[in-house]
């Protein structure tokens, strides 16, 4: 009998399919952290996060038996996952961030004020992110933070590749205009 680190993830979705829980768990531990990340970026909460990446697993289990194995299973699930944050985030109405302690923010330079600076910057990068239209806000997540090609992001969110271009080139104008004369300031104040 072969272990689970010798079953492939193909042979785990038909087991899965199939109804065995331990097979599907086992999916989960794989991609758990991937779609976390994934629904974090998507709303900057981490409770929101965290209820998002359950339903997100919830409602893969409910309809593992529509994923096709010949795709992705990750594109699948990260489909699924921008969904379930886009819907909670709807549902909390939070545009600020709440736990800035909780990020891992890393800053060579010495002080508190050097800390407070950085802080600051990233509020200002989350909020303009979360800002964006749920579209043009999942593309983005997916390109920048999770790394994904034009092609595996129109997969996981079943639009065209040419709409994943104009979408993450629209998200990126919008940032740029927002963040810009604001960092520009950040900047600027720093150094008086």
């Amino acid at each position: 009998m072969a272990t689970v680190l010798e079953i492939s993830e193909g042979e785990l979705v038909i087991k899965a399919q199939n109804g065995d829980r331990n097979a599907f768990s086992e999916l989960v531990r794989i991609h758990a952290q991937g779609v976390l990340n994934v629904v974090y970026r998507m709303c900057a909460d981490v409770q929101i996060a965290e209820d998002a990446a359950q339903e997100t697993f919830i409602q893969a289990w409910l309809h593992l038996s529509t994923y096709h194995p010949q795709t992705s299973l990750r594109n699948w699930l990260y489909r699924i996952a921008v969904n379930a944050a886009t819907d909670m985030f709807r549902k909390e109405k939070r545009i600020l961030p709440n736990a800035l302690e909780d990020l891992h923010l890393t800053d060579h330079r010495p002080g508190p004020e050097s800390l407070f600076s950085q802080k600051e910057r990233t509020a200002l990068v989350q909020n303009a992110v979360l800002s964006l239209p749920d579209a043009s806000r999942a593309v983005l997540v997916l390109r920048e933070y999770e790394g994904m090609s034009y092609h595996e992001i129109a997969d996981a969110l079943d639009i065209p590749v040419g709409t994943v271009m104009s979408r993450l080139n629209y998200a990126r104008k919008i940032l740029k205009e927002k963040l810009e004369p604001k960092l520009f300031l950040q900047v600027e104040a720093e150094h008086v």
